[in-house]
């Protein structure tokens, strides 16, 4: 049976585009529907987490999600991946490491900011090694006219960042943590703050002045709000970007 994005507490931000805040870290995951195939842009924060939302999407959709894009490796984007059996994992190109020897890492941090013990280990235990490695770009056919790009920005929040471009009018952006709109941007300690404001400055190029931008974290902004946090991001690390922007 099919449900409406609305139905099941989606935010629906273009024809067969949806997103979902969800509970405890605010973080935001998307959807974006084809005939036969769909795109699930990050997992959630646990096996429990994305299981619900493998469910939400297929209920959306009318099938299954065939397609995960990981924005980035941190807990609260990756842990729900398993629960997507048989999705196609695609990550940026350099991060196959994380996901192998840094789980640890990743259980440890998921603990440290509230997730319970038991949930996080059966989630780093479990997490799905990608295939998959997007270096530059990727064009991902959803069929029925849905085409997709996932983009290698440049190093910011992370050294592995990945965007999802949906092009439409509006043209949607997905940026992972690249953009928080619910608070200020968290520059920890595998973050490249140097390079942030020049990786802003490519996603601003992919997406345009008319796009909607969907952060990972908070809600749905515009090139302005982008362009902003990119400055305030350059004055607070000292770095410069490319200018493109501008």
């Amino acid at each position: 049976m099919r449900l409406t994005w609305e139905e099941l507490g989606w935010e629906r931000v273009a024809p067969r585009v949806g997103r979902r805040r969800l509970p405890d870290w605010d973080c935001t995951v998307g959807l974006v529907v084809g005939e036969g195939a769909a795109l699930m842009v990050d997992a959630g924060s646990s096996l429990a987490e994305g299981a619900r939302l493998r469910r939400e999407a297929q209920a959306v959709a009318g099938h299954r999600v065939t397609h995960i894009a990981l924005t980035h490796p941190h807990f609260d984007h990756v842990f729900g991946a398993a629960a997507f059996a048989g999705a196609e994992i695609l990550v940026a190109g350099g991060s196959p490491d994380v996901y192998e020897s840094g789980r640890g890492e990743l259980c440890a941090d998921a603990v440290r900011n509230g997730l319970d013990p038991r949930a996080a280990a059966e989630a780093a235990d479990t997490l799905v090694r990608p295939r998959q490695y997007v270096w530059d770009t990727w064009n991902l056919e959803l069929h029925g006219g849905v085409e997709v790009r996932l983009v290698r920005t440049g190093e910011g929040h992370t050294a592995h960042d990945l965007v999802v471009v949906v092009p439409g009018d509006p043209p949607v952006v997905f940026c992972g943590d690249l953009v928080e709109e619910s608070g200020e941007p968290q520059a920890g300690p595998d973050a490249v703050p140097s390079r942030w404001p020049a990786a802003l400055d490519r996603l601003l190029a992919l997406g345009g002045e008319e796009a909607l931008y969907v952060p990972g974290h908070g809600a749905v902004v515009d090139a302005a709000f982008v362009r902003a946090q990119r400055d305030a991001l350059a004055g607070r690390f000292g770095a410069a970007g490319s200018g493109v922007s501008r």
